[in-house]
């Protein structure tokens, strides 16, 4: 193998792996560590992989010829693609392991013992070329500092490692998973025990668990939510995108969805309470309330400026809709849209009034996601801007709103789409 003696696992999370040709297969995601039956360390017996579609496989450490700090290459291209289950006598090294609240005891019998958290483990390759954990990370615990000592210590010195899992923090399994898109953070939290995932999402913060609500499945995201406190619900609902939020109170009972929608701030609650009064399967009940909005008198300077926004999503920076003030939805009359590929060939000082796409016909409320599909195709479209009876802008339907709702309910879920699977 080209790699060394010792492999710190934590380090390998979201590394790509590569087959022998070079061809990326997925990403990593664990470690897969083997308990045995004396006091002998455990023993890891291979990673595992995401592979396209979200399904995660397993890979023989046998099968991986380089681990380092850029990728990880297996020996064959050859892949058994049998979604990995967890046996009972093995734990993942993130879920079951990382942020673990051990004691470390002294390496001299007059010593002292120090309670510490696990930040990685390390593992050795030993005589029998078998991957052995030999080492683990440990941050102090410390009452005189928030950041106590990390050091390592060998394997056989840290107790609690094994063990019961109501000892384990989210400190560094967060810091691991920051790391990921929200799309990959929300697949990763579906593997872990839904104790320890709820846990894990209660110590977002609330933009990032906003995010990551976003993409799981409506199961999910529901026992996430009521397992908050309801302030921290409504928190959480005002950083959703309104059609999400709505989207995912909709789930809740009503009386629920009440008690959530007055703790909200009421110009968040607003729209949220407007998208959920129309019908199920139309325009209205599947838009977003926030694109972006310019008057004609904007420079194209100031358009592009807006669709800069990091926090804006590709489709809704695909384009700016242009209206009459105000330009808070509802707006004043709807003129148009406006590409940003035509933002981009124009001179900064030109005002976009003079750049408006006026020959589309704008979605009513009423329309139906078929009928969306259909213009959506015929014009090429990412967008389509939504108006009510007197031509104010209400929102817009993006392409990914149309898909969300397309889609089997059940699509973000990764135990459904894997019973699909070949």
């Amino acid at each position: 193998m080209t790699m060394g003696t010792r492999v710190y696992l934590a380090r390998l999370a979201g590394l790509p792996v590569f087959d022998p040709n070079g061809d990326r297969v997925g990403r990593i995601r664990d470690a897969v560590v083997r308990l045995r039956t004396t006091n002998r360390p455990p023993q890891v017996v291979g990673l595992v992989a995401e592979m396209a579609l979200r399904r995660r496989i397993f890979l023989p450490i046998g099968r991986i010829t380089s681990m380092d700090a850029e990728a990880v290459v297996l020996g064959t291209g050859s892949l058994n693609l049998r979604r990995f289950e967890k046996r009972q006598n093995e734990l993942l090294v993130l879920e079951d392991l990382l942020d673990r609240r051990v004691t470390v005891l002294p390496e001299q019998d007059d010593g002292v013992s120090h309670a510490g958290t696990v930040l990685d483990i390390g593992m050795e390759l030993n005589r029998n070329t078998e991957w052995i954990i030999t080492r683990v990370a440990v941050r102090e615990h410390s009452r005189l500092t928030r950041r106590g000592h990390v050091y390592q210590a060998e394997y056989d010195r840290v107790h609690g490692l094994i063990g019961p899992t109501d000892t384990q923090g989210t400190a560094n399994l967060i810091a691991l998973l920051d790391q990921m898109r929200p799309a990959d953070m929300a697949n990763a939290l579906q593997d872990l025990p839904d104790a320890r995932r709820n846990e894990v999402a209660a110590a977002l913060d609330d933009r990032r668990l906003a995010d990551v609500l976003e993409e799981l499945p409506e199961h999910d995201q529901v026992e996430i939510l009521v397992g908050l406190d309801r302030e921290r619900a409504a928190d959480v609902l005002e950083r959703m995108d309104p059609d999400d939020a709505a989207d995912l109170l909709a789930e809740l009972p009503q009386t629920e969805q009440v008690v959530l929608l007055d703790l909200m701030e009421p110009d968040e609650a607003a729209p949220v309470r407007q998208l959920m009064s129309y019908r199920p399967g139309t325009a209205g009940s599947v838009m977003t309330s926030e694109p972006v909005i310019l008057t004609p008198d904007t420079t194209v300077a100031e358009a592009l400026a807006r669709i800069r926004n990091p926090e804006l999503s590709p489709v809704v920076a695909a384009q700016v809709f242009v209206a009459r003030a105000p330009a808070a939805t509802p707006t004043g009359k709807y003129l148009g849209m406006v590409h940003f590929q035509r933002l981009l060939r124009e001179p900064p000082a030109s005002i976009v009034g003079g750049l408006v796409d006026s020959g589309i016909d704008p979605l009513r409320t009423e329309t139906g996601l078929l009928e969306i599909t259909r213009r959506m195709a015929t014009y090429d479209l990412v967008a389509m801007p939504v108006v009510d009876s007197t031509n104010r802008l209400l929102g817009a339907v993006t392409v990914d709103d149309v898909l969300d709702h397309s889609l089997p309910r059940d699509w973000r879920d990764r135990d459904a789409h894997d019973e699909e699977a070949p």
